[in-house]
């Protein structure tokens, strides 16, 4: 099977703090598929690092105020593209994260809460029919 895994889970140093969020479940689930590593907002073109982002309003913006929408939007369009160019039949995506959370993210305030929703590439490989999965759903 094919497997498109956020790259942070795989261990790629992605994430907006220059770090990333290896999970060692998510090593042994895909052992013998073929995985294909996305990070939709260095697709984009965002930094690593970059300033922390949240949704806001239904827009993907800075801590600092500023919009980082169109670079979100675009890194998911261009990570779906790999999907489906790849013919991959499962995604598997970081909690919380405004690209990548599935069931959850955070709520906007940079507070840390979380709250029901997507992240905007999980919500377009929804809409494009892509089976995916958050992290914290895969068990040990």
């Amino acid at each position: 099977m094919k497997i498109a895994v956020s790259a942070c889970l795989l261990g790629e140093n992605c994430k907006y703090n220059g770090g990333n969020n290896f999970s060692e479940k998510v090593a042994k689930y895909v052992e013998g598929h073929e995985v294909i590593p996305v990070c939709p907002e260095v697709l984009g073109g965002l930094p690593t690092p970059r300033t922390p982002a949240e949704i806001v309003d239904g827009i993907v913006t800075r801590k600092d105020g500023v919009s980082v929408d169109y670079e979100f939007r675009t890194g998911a369009q261009k990570a779906l593209d790999i999907v489906i160019e790849n013919q991959v039949e499962l995604v598997i995506l970081q909690s919380r994260s405004p690209s990548c959370g599935v069931n959850t993210i955070y709520d906007g305030t940079f507070s840390g809460k979380t709250i029901p929703g997507q992240g905007v590439f999980a919500s377009l490989l929804e809409k494009n029919g892509i089976r995916l999965v958050d992290v914290a759903d895969i068990l040990d």
